[in-house]
C-alpha cells in the first residue's frame, strides 16, 4: 500500500476520532447541564419551602401573647410585670378598658410593651389606641388635663382614672445632693388605676379636723390616690365615736390641742382595734397637751421645746434642727435602710419611752444620737448651742404602737416632714415613709404595693492607666496579630499550590 493511502486512512481514523470525541463531549455536557438545571431547580424549591416555613413560623410567633415572645434582661425587670400586678388582673371579673392615647408612630415602646403585657394577661382587658389628630376631642369625657403623646386612660363602666406621661415617668430631684433620678412607675400606675375603677369599697381614711390642721401636701395627696385610700374629712366635736367604716383615722399637722372628750374617743378607738396616724410637732404654743396623753397610756413623754441634734453627720443644709436621724429596721423603714434613703425630719418634739406597756408593744422607728438635745425656748430659740435647762436626749422621732386587739398608732413628731419642699430635699423619701407607715396600719394591698423601677444607669468607672491598656491593645495589638494571621494565611496557601504544581 503506498504512502498517501496509508496517510489518508490515519487522516480518516484521526478524524473519526475527534468526532467521536466531540460527541461524547457534547453528550458529557448535556448531562452535566441535565443535572445542573435539576440541582438548581431543587435549590430553588428547597429555598422556596424553606422560605415558606420561616413565614409560617413568623405569622404564627407573632400571633402569641407578648409574654411568650419578648423577655426581659433588662437589670431593673423594666418589661416586666410583678406577681402583685398578675394578682389584680386574675382576679378581675369586670371588663377594663385602656385607652392608649399617642399620634401615629410617636408610640413608645416601653409603654406599648407594658400594654401588651397586659392585654395577654386577661379576657377582661382591652388595650385602644386612640390618636388625638383622629379623635382630638376623645380624653375631654375623661379629664380636663391637657393631654400628652403616650398618656392612658383606664376604664370600666362609669369609672375612670387618667395616667400622663409624667405619672409614668417619674423625675425625683435630690436638693441635697444636686442630682435627679428617673424612674419609670407605668405597672404602678396602670395596676393602681385597674384596681380603682373595679372596686367597690376602698380603704377609708379619715382626716380629722377642727383644730387648725394643714392641707394634705401635693406628693402625699397624689401617693394616697395612687394606693386608692379614701379620704373624708370629720370632727369628733359633734359626734360620740369614730365612723364605724373607718379604716384609720389621720391627725395631720394640728395648730391647737384637741379636748378631753376628742382625747377619750381617740384612746378608746385605737383600744377597741383602730388605727391612728399621727403627723403632729411642736407648736408656737408649745406641746399639744391633750393630743400627746395618748401617747402618755403607753409610757411615752413628750419633751418640750424644738430637738436640736448635736452630731453633724445627722442633720442636714448645717440647720441642726433639720434631723437626719437614725432609722430602726421594721417593715416600715426597711425599704428606705436598703435602698440607702434618708428622711429628713424638720422642727422636731422629741419622745422618751418611760415604762413598757403592759398591754402594748412600742417600736421606734426614728431616733436621734445620743449627742441631740430639746431646746425648751421652741419657736424664741436664739441660739443652736445647748443651755441651761434644755433636755438631753436621745429621742424618738416616730414610733408605733401596736396593742393586744390589733389597735396600732404610727406617730411622727414632725408636722412639716411631708411638706413637699422637705419631700423633695429626701428624694421621696418622706413620703414613701408615710406610706409605709399607711400600708402597716391597713395592710398593704397588691395594687399599691408596686413601686417604680429606676431608669438610672450604672457606668463603669475605670482608671487612666486601665484606659490607656485598653487602648493600646485594641487600636494596636489585636490589629497587628489580625494582620500577622492574614500574612501567614496567604503564604501558606501559596506554598501548598506551588507544591501541587
Amino acid at each position: 500500500m503506498k504512502l498517501s493511502e496509508l496517510l489518508k486512512i490515519s487522516n480518516k481514523n484521526d478524524a473519526s476520532d475527534k468526532k467521536n470525541l466531540k460527541e461524547k463531549k457534547d453528550t458529557q455536557n448535556k448531562r452535566d447541564n441535565k443535572i445542573a438545571m435539576r440541582g438548581g431547580s431543587y435549590s430553588i424549591i428547597m429555598t422556596a419551602i424553606v422560605l415558606a416555613i420561616l413565614i409560617m413560623v413568623n405569622i404564627l410567633v407573632s400571633s402569641l401573647p407578648t409574654p411568650l415572645t419578648k423577655y426581659d434582661i433588662s437589670s431593673s425587670k423594666l418589661y416586666s410585670i410583678t406577681s402583685n400586678t398578675k394578682v389584680v388582673v386574675n382576679s378581675l371579673d369586670k371588663d377594663v378598658t385602656i385607652y392608649w392615647i399617642v399620634q401615629s408612630g410617636k408610640e413608645d415602646y416601653v409603654i406599648e410593651n407594658l400594654l401588651g403585657k397586659y392585654d395577654s394577661l386577661s379576657d377582661h382587658i382591652k388595650v385602644e389606641k386612640k390618636n388625638p389628630d383622629v379623635y382630638p376631642t376623645f380624653a375631654k369625657q375623661y379629664t380636663n388635663e391637657t393631654v400628652e403623646n403616650n398618656s392612658l386612660i383606664v376604664v370600666s363602666g362609669d369609672k375612670s382614672r387618667y395616667i400622663s406621661y409624667d405619672d409614668i415617668y417619674v423625675q425625683q430631684n435630690n436638693y441635697y445632693t444636686l442630682t435627679s433620678s428617673s424612674y419609670f412607675d407605668g405597672e404602678g400606675a396602670i395596676t393602681s388605676a385597674i384596681d380603682y375603677v373595679t372596686s367597690e369599697d376602698l380603704p377609708k381614711i379619715y382626716l380629722l379636723e377642727g383644730h387648725g390642721e394643714s392641707d394634705l401636701p401635693t406628693a402625699f395627696k397624689d401617693h394616697i390616690e395612687k394606693g386608692n385610700y379614701e379620704i373624708q374629712k370629720f370632727s369628733l366635736l359633734n359626734v360620740d365615736s369614730v365612723p364605724e367604716d373607718a379604716d384609720a383615722v389621720m391627725i395631720y399637722a394640728p395648730s391647737s390641742d384637741i379636748s378631753d372628750k376628742e382625747k377619750e374617743i381617740l384612746a378608746e378607738y385605737v383600744k377597741n382595734g383602730g388605727k391612728l396616724l399621727v403627723v403632729a410637732g411642736p407648736t408656737k404654743e408649745g406641746i399639744l397637751q391633750n393630743l400627746y396623753n395618748i401617747l402618755s397610756d403607753y409610757g411615752i413623754e413628750a419633751n418640750e421645746g424644738i430637738v436640736v441634734e448635736g452630731d453633724r453627720q445627722h442633720y442636714a443644709f448645717q440647720a441642726p434642727f433639720m434631723l437626719l436621724p437614725y432609722m430602726r429596721r421594721h417593715i416600715i423603714t426597711s425599704s428606705l435602710i436598703d435602698e440607702k434613703y434618708y428622711p429628713i425630719m424638720p422642727v422636731s418634739l422629741g419622745l422618751t419611752k418611760k415604762e413598757n406597756p403592759e398591754d402594748a408593744t412600742v417600736t421606734s422607728l426614728l431616733y436621734t444620737s445620743n449627742l441631740a438635745y430639746s431646746k425648751i425656748a421652741g419657736y424664741d430659740i436664739s441660739t443652736y448651742e445647748k443651755e441651761d435647762g434644755d433636755i438631753d436626749g436621745p429621742f424618738d422621732l416616730a414610733v408605733l404602737i401596736e396593742n393586744d386587739n390589733d389597735g396600732k398608732i404610727v406617730w411622727f413628731t414632725s408636722s412639716d416632714f411631708l411638706e413637699d419642699t422637705y419631700n423633695a430635699y429626701s428624694s421621696g423619701a418622706n413620703v414613701n415613709l408615710a406610706m409605709n407607715a399607711l400600708a402597716r396600719l391597713i395592710g398593704e394591698r397588691e395594687a399599691i404595693a408596686i413601686r417604680s423601677k429606676s431608669l438610672n444607669y450604672n457606668y463603669l468607672t475605670i482608671s487612666d492607666s486601665t484606659s490607656l491598656l485598653l487602648k493600646v491593645l485594641m487600636i494596636g495589638v489585636f490589629p497587628l496579630i489580625y494582620l500577622a494571621v492574614g500574612i501567614f494565611v496567604i503564604i501558606r496557601r501559596r506554598r501548598l499550590q506551588n507544591a501541587s504544581l
